[in-house]
């Protein structure tokens, strides 16, 4: 991985470290924008990346069906049909292995409504179990709140990879592609996304099965992994807060984001620079549970 470097050398690094400040917009939208629906890009209907299935076209499943993040309850009758449809195969962690206990565990502290709380290590359980059963959750959050906007984050409304004007990614895993390249937002996301899974997908990495120890480097791993999904909710909030008004979807994005935020400074998993485009965000989502 590459080391962080500020701009402008962000051109040939997929990393960035320069703060801007947080559009007040994504706040606040406007009436227009609250009352517009949005129109999908003719001819654009999904985006279909090499594992994954056809992405929800109009309205996602954002997160129905997760009540304890802010989400209704998926509608009776429908079995949770629509919180299937995701950008990417979610990830499942194995029924009855421990990590699925802490997961259960994770979703019942979640329902009490105290994030702080809910990230919080519980007590006598391993922190890279913790991690990791946490990392695999937001992945999963991620790919259906991406899911619901990839109608409009196209090739031609989102050229480049960014957050923002002053906050622009390269890609680069280190593995497949060694040098930083320039792509579109959904390309860059459809590698992301697929890096992550591959990550997760890995029993050396994420071993799911009971006695068997992570490796000395999987906090290392986690922590990219992490910071490379916060990249998504970045691009998410800069350049398509509009349709997620539209779509009714703002509060369960907020809820995902919040619970994300307060987890990896919980632990210090994102460095603060990396924060940067979300920072004004971060503080207004959080200044009320310090």
């Amino acid at each position: 991985m590459p080391p962080l470097a500020a701009m402008p050398p962000l051109a040939a690094n997929p990393d960035i470290a320069e703060w801007s400040p947080f559009p007040s917009r994504l706040l606040k939208p406007s009436r227009r924008a609250r009352s517009a629906r949005p129109r999908p890009p003719a001819g654009r209907t999904g985006l279909r990346g090499p594992r994954g299935p056809s992405a929800l076209p109009g309205r996602g499943p954002g997160l129905r069906g997760r009540p304890e993040l802010g989400g209704p309850a998926a509608p009776a009758g429908r079995g949770g049909s629509r919180s299937s449809k995701t950008f990417k195969p979610k990830k499942n962690i194995p029924e009855g292995s421990h990590q699925y206990e802490l997961l259960k565990h994770a979703e019942a502290t979640l329902g009490s409504g105290n994030l702080r709380m809910a990230v919080m290590l519980p007590e006598g359980e391993d922190l890279n179990e913790w991690v990791a059963v946490n990392t695999v959750d937001f992945f999963n959050q991620i790919n259906m709140l991406y899911g619901t906007i990839t109608d409009f984050c196209t090739e031609e409304s989102c050229p480049v990879m960014s957050a923002g004007p002053k906050y622009e990614y390269h890609w680069a895993d280190g593995t497949n592609i060694k040098k930083p390249i320039k792509c579109s937002a959904p390309k860059y996301i459809d590698y992301l996304m697929t890096w992550v899974q591959d990550q997760l997908d890995d029993e050396t990495l994420f071993p799911s099965k009971i006695g068997v120890p992570f490796p000395k480097n999987f906090m290392s791993v986690a922590k990219t992994i992490l910071k490379r999904l916060f990249r998504v909710y970045a691009h998410i909030y800069h350049q398509h807060f509009d349709p997620v008004i539209q779509l009714q979807e703002e509060a369960h994005l907020n809820t995902s984001f919040k619970h994300f935020i307060f987890f990896v400074q919980e632990f210090n998993l994102i460095d603060r620079r990396e924060l940067a485009p979300l920072q004004e965000l971060i503080e207004k989502l959080t200044s009320k549970d310090r």
